[in-house]
């Protein structure tokens, strides 16, 4: 059974960090594309970065040079190191997996999808 749990949420003022962390039970996800996606009230679900099986990654433009995305294939964990946080990067954060090795963005692409953890970020 294939299992994504986010941790790492919370809030922050403007500016600051936070680093996600998503932990993988079930999924070899070294060979496939992994992406993180958030959610914020009132709004479709978006993509955010993704990471392909040989580590290259991809970012939505409203967090290009602010995000990273990151994987530990070791320890079967993806990362989004989060930094000079803005108020509108408020929204649930979403883990999610496919079986696509290839670099993909669109939600409709994802086979699997974590719980989701809480990025609040104040002025």
């Amino acid at each position: 059974q294939v299992q994504l749990m986010e941790s790492g949420g919370g809030s922050v003022q403007a500016g600051g960090s936070l680093r996600l962390s998503c932990v993988v039970f079930g999924f070899t996800y070294s060979n496939f594309c992994m992406g993180w996606f958030r959610r914020a009230p009132g709004k479709e679900r978006e993509g955010v970065a993704a990471i392909d099986d040989d580590g290259t990654t991809s970012y939505a433009d409203s967090v290009k040079g602010r995000f990273t995305i990151s994987k530990d294939n070791a320890k079967n964990t993806l990362y989004l190191q989060m930094n000079s946080l803005k108020p509108e990067d408020t929204a649930m954060y979403y883990c999610a997996a496919t079986y696509s090795p290839y670099l993909v963005m669109k939600r409709e692409n994802y086979n699997y999808w974590g719980q989701g953890t809480q990025v609040t970020v104040s002025s």
